[in-house]
């Protein structure tokens, strides 16, 4: 099905694929490539391997927004520069916390009147349909708060990120990055009756995910079998490439995307796309379309996929491997099994799920009816609920009738909401097995709680498969194993729904409009700038292969909190590891007291005998507190995979983080998100640890280091019990000026308050 390069490769004449190209020289060619010229469009430095980017728009929602405008407000922003699209669509439940979350709903609302932005009520739309369906344009860029931010297939290169990223654009500064990679993605062939795009994708990210093939590289879409897929059909693959660890996609774009923007009423922003003539890339993934079968992603990870055939033939085996790898991702903390869910033979689930970026667009949907008309989803365990992405899919649904087939079944419609996909909707029961047409799959991330020794699985599927699933009341099935006829209704957009409701100021701010701040609204704690020398306390130890971003700072109602950073951080690490939290208070107690100009040893006595042994071994050192920053540090071996989330690092820093440690880092963005929040994103990439949890590591001269742009640091592991100091190295990928800049003043919001 995918067959991956060993190395580069040219395209030429849009349809050949060679290792050697006489005519033109890859460093040539390299620049004939779409994502090439539309960096460089946007690149605002004079130095193409140097990338300074400045977007065109950018979007958030209700997790993220607030966060974001309290830091740009802290450092100095009057106005949003460029379109900023704040929409609602992950808190959309109020009900978590009493008011905080319409809270968080009207503090948008007034930050769109106040600073110049749009405002897209909760149930409206989710982010990213909005965005495809009212901000995306041929050849622009946009940045998103959300890691799904991908609108590549129809010609817009975006990319999700971290809170203060979007804080650097407000603030009018770049998005500084290498240029990077390209990978091309050459399709050919065409999708078999009843093959969807998540099947597409979920064979994509297998082949890709575990070489790290894509990762932190630009994905361009190209070659014939493009032209096969429709413009949904493009979307529902293009969403889920967040999956693969890529920076970012691109595809090139023809009259099925040209329509796409027509039936929207946006024509003009329509503009065709296509490498050069001879394009180099970085690596070739090849798909033959035509060879795509009905896929699965088992449980815990999107990576971990298999054909339903394969599922349904080796059902033992494969439930039997999935057991083992949960023994890791849960770390043992409950009884986790899978082998019930076997019922005569066959695989029973208990709910399915079409929704959000990925699962809720229209033709998804009405494929689904199409399957599911006549048919009923039974009154027995299995449950079927229905998003459509925005309000005008949803209207169209109800005009064309494939709202009614789908609830004549005993299937829920219900509003626009990213809540399936983070754990802040439809929550299985405890032991239940879902199938959904979303995006992530990771432990917990559902809604279950280990802490209270609850386990649920997902297990990611196209919504053609989980209709067949479900017109089999619950056993899984293969869309291809049935006889549907696809109707392949039109789509007509109707833009009143957003006219009537969404508030545009059409980047006129209103300086007057008063932010509307609910109680659970905080600013961020003051943070301090890196001293000279730095003392760190491990005060958690992962050594899972990957770490995600749910399990360093867990999604579901948590997210309510977001707007409270101190209440936020409470729930840090608390599925993954539960003492975290008061460990890390502890060792903050001693940077505190040195923040009053107060003795860290009286303030917490655990520090004065680590103290003692630093000043014994390295007498010629100063280690007046005054030149040293005291804080706890995190061991993971490959943390940050999945959500954009800031708040993974954030919470760290407002519990006294200065750094995290890792074998590498599983995103771009992850480690970005530490930066920005002062934090050091050490590399220790040895299996043997030196150090171990509550170990104090020392390192000496670390401000300097910083400035000078080293990239390898002495550290001691400090061993109070025999009195000695223990070298080894920390290294660190090298840093920009601007992000050298960053940790020296201890936090984004002090470097622009410089």
């Amino acid at each position: 099905m995918i067959k991956l390069s060993d190395g580069g490769m040219f395209l030429v004449g849009g349809k050949d694929l060679v290792e050697n190209y006489d005519g033109m020289s890859k460093e040539e060619a390299k620049k004939n490539t779409m994502a090439y010229n539309i960096l460089a469009d946007h690149n605002t430095s004079d130095n193409m391997e140097k990338l300074q980017i400045k977007f065109d728009k950018m979007t958030s929602h209700d997790i993220t927004f607030v966060g974001i405008i309290q830091t740009a407000r802290a450092s100095g922003m009057d106005h949003f520069p460029i379109p900023y699209v704040l929409t609602n669509c992950h808190n959309s439940l109020c009900a978590v916390g009493g008011t905080i979350n319409e809270d968080d709903h009207m503090f948008g609302l007034s930050a769109a009147k106040k600073y110049g932005g749009i405002y897209v009520p909760p149930h409206q739309a989710v982010i990213h349909q909005f965005a495809r369906e009212m901000l995306a344009e041929g050849g622009k860029m946009i940045l998103g708060s959300d890691s799904h931010t991908r609108y590549g297939a129809l010609g817009t290169m975006a990319m999700g990120e971290g809170g203060p990223e979007l804080v650097k654009q407000l603030l009018e500064q770049t998005y500084d990055i290498n240029m990077p990679e390209v990978v091309g993605i050459y399709m050919t062939g065409e999708p078999a009756k009843g093959v969807g795009p998540q099947d597409v994708a979920l064979a994509i990210i297998g082949a890709v995910f575990e070489k790290g093939y894509v990762k932190n590289k630009v994905m361009e879409f190209m070659g014939p079998g493009v032209s096969n897929l429709s413009a949904d059909f493009r979307i529902g693959v293009d969403v889920m490439t967040t999956e693969t660890t890529c920076l970012s996609s691109i595809w090139r774009t023809d009259e099925k995307i040209e329509e796409f923007y027509e039936i929207h009423g946006r024509k003009d922003a329509y503009k065709e796309l296509n490498p050069g003539e001879v394009a180099y890339y970085d690596g070739i993934v090849e798909v033959d379309l035509s060879s795509i079968k009905t896929m699965i992603a088992m449980p815990f990870q999107p990576s971990n996929t298999y054909t339903i055939d394969e599922v349904n033939e080796n059902l033992e085996d494969i439930l039997h491997d999935v057991e083992k790898k949960a023994l890791v991702s849960l770390d043992g903390q409950v009884d986790y099994t899978l082998m019930d869910k076997i019922r005569n033979g066959k695989l029973y689930v208990e709910q399915g799920i079409i929704a959000g970026c990925a699962g809720g667009g229209f033709e998804n949907i009405c494929e689904a009816a199409d399957i599911l008309k006549g048919h009923s989803i039974g009154s027995d365990e299995f449950t079927l609920s229905v998003y459509p992405a925005s309000m005008p899919v949803y209207m169209e649904l109800i005009k064309n009738g494939a709202a009614a087939d789908l609830m004549e079944t005993g299937a829920v419609l219900k509003t626009a909401f990213c809540g399936p996909c983070f754990g802040a909707g439809d929550t299985p029961a405890n032991d239940a097995f879902s199938i959904r047409h979303s995006t992530r799959n990771f432990p917990n991330r559902e809604g279950s709680k280990l802490q209270n020794g609850q386990i649920a699985s997902v297990a990611l599927m196209d919504a053609r498969s989980i209709a067949a699933t479900a017109a089999n009341k619950g056993f899984l099935t293969p869309a291809t194993d049935l006889d549907v006829e696809f109707k392949g209704q039109k789509y007509h957009f109707d833009k009143s729904i957003y006219e009537n409701r969404v508030f545009d100021s059409a980047l006129k701010p209103d300086p007057d409009t008063e932010l509307k701040l609910g109680p659970n609204i905080k600013d961020w704690p003051e943070m301090v700038d890196l001293k000279e020398n730095m003392v760190l306390k491990v005060v958690s130890e992962i050594h899972d292969p990957v770490t995600t971003t749910d399990e360093l700072i867990p999604s579901g109602e948590t997210s309510s909190y977001r707007s409270n950073p101190l209440g936020l951080a409470e729930f840090a690490l608390s599925r993954k590891d539960p003492g975290y939290v008061q460990r890390a208070k502890d060792i903050q107690v001693a940077e505190k007291a040195v923040e009053k100009n107060e003795c860290p040893s009286e303030a917490f006595p655990e520090f004065k005998p680590m103290r003692t042994v630093i000043k014994e071994q390295m007498p010629d050192k100063d280690f007046d507190r005054t030149c040293v920053s005291i804080g706890s540090t995190i061991y993971a071996v490959k943390p940050g995979d999945g959500s954009a989330r800031e708040q993974a690092a954030s919470c760290q820093k407002v519990l006294g983080g200065w750094a995290n440690i890792a074998k590498e880092y599983a995103t771009k963005r992850y480690r970005s998100n530490l930066i920005n929040w002062g934090m050091l994103p050490f590399i220790f990439d040895e299996d043997d640890l030196p150090f171990k949890l509550n170990d104090y590591i020392y390192i000496p001269g670390i401000r300097t280091a910083i400035e000078n742009a080293e990239t390898e640091f002495t550290a001691y592991v400090v061993d109070v019990e025999n009195n000695e100091m223990k070298p080894f190295t920390l290294k660190m990928d090298p840093l920009t000026d601007r992000e050298r800049e960053i940790i020296l003043k201890g936090c984004l919001i002090n470097y622009n308050r410089k």
